[in-house]
């Protein structure tokens, strides 16, 4: 994996506590539309603001260890991304990417009247 490729998310995610779950549809309070994913794969998409790279995402993570981070942190994280690049959670970029408003933080800090109109005007499938 080319690790100096900028990350960004495609879907619209929702965080409670240490859960990160992918929302449908434009509710993110309907729990009925929303898919919880593992710890890791919900920090990469959490991370995945389209201007950090693979590398600098990997990095940072390592960062949060105080007694160092495990030898296969990298590991762990690519293959993370791997998962979400196939099921089409997120893609890479070669240069930063300017996540739309909706995209830009997680569903419960959106304001959801604005998060509607700019899916409506980009015509976002969601997922």
């Amino acid at each position: 994996m080319d690790k100096s490729k900028y990350i960004a998310r495609r879907v619209i995610f929702a965080s409670e506590g240490d859960n990160v779950s992918l929302v449908e549809g434009d509710n993110p309070h309907d729990e009925e539309n929303m898919a919880t994913l593992d710890l890791w794969l919900g920090l990469v998409v959490m991370l995945a603001d389209g201007q950090s790279t693979v590398q600098q995402l990997i990095d940072h993570l390592a960062e949060q260890y105080k007694k160092g981070a495990p030898e296969d942190l990298g590991e762990i994280v690519e293959s993370a991304v791997v998962s979400l690049l196939e099921s089409e959670v997120l893609v890479l970029s070669d240069t930063p990417v300017e996540l739309p408003y909706y995209l830009s933080a997680p569903a419960e800090r959106l304001d959801l009247e604005r998060a509607r109109e700019a899916i409506a005007a980009d015509g976002y499938p969601g997922k």
